[in-house]
């Protein structure tokens, strides 16, 4: 997702089977813009909110069970929003390191995949 975080390029010097050689700068802070950054902060919005409104249910007394089930559903937005942003890097970020044969992406990602499921 963009953000205002300085890149940290590296370059990395890459050989295929076919013993071609090429080089490219990979950042581990991606910075381009991605098809779904709108909807993406529109859901964070959402979601920012909806915790807003269960904080003043605590603040307020409200049941534990009516505050459960709100938490509940932070939980589905927040994880439906990050499906949103796997499939959006998917279609980006990750062909085009396949494409490149940048397999630390592809590490990466993994990694990524492997905290969010958690």
């Amino acid at each position: 997702m963009a953000n205002g975080n300085k890149e940290q390029e590296h370059i990395h010097v890459h050989k295929r089977e076919d013993g071609t050689v090429y080089e490219h700068t990979h950042s581990h802070s991606h910075t381009h813009t991605h098809t779904n950054t709108k909807a993406v902060l529109n859901r964070l919005a959402r979601v920012i909110g909806h915790l807003q409104s269960i904080k003043h249910m605590v603040e307020d007394g409200r049941d534990c069970s009516e505050v459960l089930i709100q938490l509940s559903a932070v939980k589905a937005a927040i994880n439906n929003t990050g499906k949103v942003i796997l499939q959006d890097h998917i279609q980006h970020c990750l062909v085009d390191a396949v494409e490149t044969g940048d397999m630390e992406a592809v590490q990466e990602l993994s990694k990524a995949i492997d905290s969010f499921i958690k």
